[in-house]
C-alpha cells in the first residue's frame, strides 16, 4: 500500500468516519529479531480505546488528512503529541497495551517526585537491591546515605533499578512495606489522569505479570512529569556523582545520561529510555520549538535500523512539521477525569443520559436525533464521555488477570 493511499484511509479515522480495515503504521524491512514471546494483554475494553478521541480507537495508524507520511519505525505503538495544547498529533495504535520497560521510572517519577525532599538523606537497604541480576543499576550500596536528588539522577540518568526501589520504598513510608504502596500510589496515579491502560507491578519497570501500558498513557504521564521543575532539571543533566561512603567505604564516581536525545536533537528537554528482552525498546522523548512542545512515545521497537531515542527524534521532525493546531484527538487532563469520576456518581438516569449521548455521538446516522442543545452538550464534553462510560467498572477490569 502505497503511503498516499494510507494517510487518506487514515484522515477518514479523523473524521469519525471508520475504514473497513485499519490503516498499518509504515514499518522498515527488517529481519525478525530472536526475542521470547510478548506477555497477553488483558482483555480490551471498547471505551478505554476511545480516551482522547474516537480516532485513536484504532491498532493501526492515525494522522491528519493531508499530512507527510509519518517515519517508518520498528515500534509497535508510537504517539506524538503538544504537552502545551493536549493535542494528539498522530499515532500507532495509541490505546493498544504494550510492556514499559525502564519507562515505567516515569510513572514513578509523577507520582512521588513532588513528596521527597531532593536534600532529604536516605539509607539504603539490602532490599532497595533486590532487582534482577544483570539489570541496570546505578551502583548504591547497602548501608550507603544519598541524598534522594542523587537517587532521582541515578534513577533517570542511568535507569538504576536500585534507585527505584529505595524512592519507592522511601516514597511509600520507608518501611518494608513501602515499594508496595508505592506501587499503588503508581496505579491511583495514573487512573487519575486517564491512564488506563497502565498497570504498575515493580516501580523500577522490570517485567511484571499484568504489567502494561500504552503510547496514549506514556504521554499523559509525561506531561506530569515535564510539569515539574525538578524532573526538567533531572533529566536535562549530562553527567552526576555518586558520592562516595565511608561506611562501608566505597568510592564515588560519575555516571551518564544514557537518553542521547540531550546531545543530538536541538531544543531537546529530555526523556526516558528503556529496555527488557521482553519489552523490547521504550523510549519517551520531548522537545521544544518555536512555542511549542511536543513528546514522543514508543513501545515494542528494535535498536536497528534507529535506536529508541532516534525514532523518538524522527517523529519529534514530524510533528514539528505539521502546522500548529493539527489533531486527531488530545490528552485529557485530570480535571476532566476528575469531573467524569464525580459524572459517575449523579443518579442513574443521568448516567444513562450520558451513555446515549455518547452512543448517538459515536454513531451520528443513527435513528435518534438529537436535539441542537444537546449536540452542543455532546461535542463539549467529547472527551470526557468515553472516560464517564468506563468508570463504574474500570477498577474491576484495570485489574483483570492475564488470561
Amino acid at each position: 500500500m502505497n503511503g498516499t493511499a494510507s494517510l487518506g484511509r487514515a484522515a477518514s479515522l479523523t473524521t469519525g468516519s471508520q475504514s473497513a480495515a485499519e490503516v498499518p503504521c509504515p514499518k522498515p524491512r527488517i529481519a525478525k529479531p530472536s526475542a521470547p514471546p510478548r506477555p497477553r494483554p488483558p482483555a480490551e475494553v471498547a471505551e478505554d480505546m476511545t480516551v482522547g478521541g474516537q480516532a485513536l480507537a484504532t491498532h493501526g495508524l492515525v494522522v491528519p488528512a493531508g499530512s507527510p507520511a509519518p517515519p517508518a519505525l520498528t515500534a509497535t505503538t508510537w504517539l506524538v503529541a503538544d504537552l502545551g495544547t493536549g493535542e494528539v498529533l498522530g499515532a500507532c495504535g495509541p490505546h493498544v497495551h504494550q510492556t514499559p520497560a525502564s519507562v515505567q521510572k516515569m510513572l514513578l517519577a509523577a507520582t512521588a517526585i513532588d513528596q521527597l525532599d531532593p536534600a532529604q538523606k536516605m539509607r539504603v537497604t539490602e532490599g532497595d537491591l533486590d532487582i534482577e541480576p544483570g539489570s541496570s543499576a546505578v551502583g548504591l550500596v547497602v548501608g550507603g546515605t544519598y541524598s534522594i536528588s542523587t537517587l532521582w539522577l541515578g534513577l533517570m540518568l542511568n535507569s538504576g533499578n536500585d534507585a527505584a526501589n529505595a524512592l519507592a520504598r522511601l516514597a511509600g513510608g520507608g518501611g518494608p512495606d513501602g515499594l508496595a504502596k508505592t506501587v499503588a500510589a503508581m496505579n491511583a496515579k495514573a487512573a487519575s489522569i486517564g491512564a488506563r491502560q497502565t498497570h504498575a507491578v515493580t516501580p523500577s519497570g522490570l517485567d511484571g505479570e499484568g504489567q502494561f501500558t500504552s503510547a496514549y498513557d506514556l504521554a499523559l504521564i509525561a506531561r506530569v512529569c515535564f510539569a515539574s521543575d525538578d524532573f526538567r532539571k533531572y533529566v536535562l543533566t549530562r553527567s552526576a556523582r555518586m558520592p562516595a561512603q565511608k561506611n562501608p567505604k566505597a568510592g564515588g564516581f560519575q555516571f551518564q545520561n544514557e537518553n542521547k536525545l540531550i546531545y543530538n536533537y536541538p531544543g531537546a528537554l529530555g526523556g526516558k529510555t528503556g529496555f527488557t528482552t521482553l519489552a523490547r525498546h521504550s523510549y519517551v522523548g520531548a522537545a521544544t520549538r518555536n512555542g511549542r512542545t511536543l513528546v514522543a512515545t514508543l513501545l515494542g521497537a528494535e535498536a536497528r535500523p534507529l535506536r529508541g531515542w532516534e525514532q523518538g527524534a524522527a517523529l519529534l521532525d514530524w510533528g514539528f512539521a505539521l502546522p500548529a493546531g493539527t489533531s486527531v484527538g488530545k490528552l485529557v487532563t485530570p480535571e476532566e477525569v476528575a469531573a467524569a469520576e464525580r459524572a459517575a456518581l449523579v443518579t442513574p438516569e443521568r448516567t444513562a443520559a450520558g451513555a446515549g449521548a455518547a452512543v448517538q455521538a459515536a454513531h451520528p446516522g443513527g435513528p435518534t436525533a438529537l436535539t441542537v442543545v444537546a449536540a452542543v452538550a455532546v461535542a463539549a464534553a467529547l472527551t470526557a464521555i468515553p472516560l464517564l462510560l468506563l468508570l463504574t467498572q474500570r477498577r474491576q477490569r484495570r485489574l483483570r488477570k492475564t488470561e
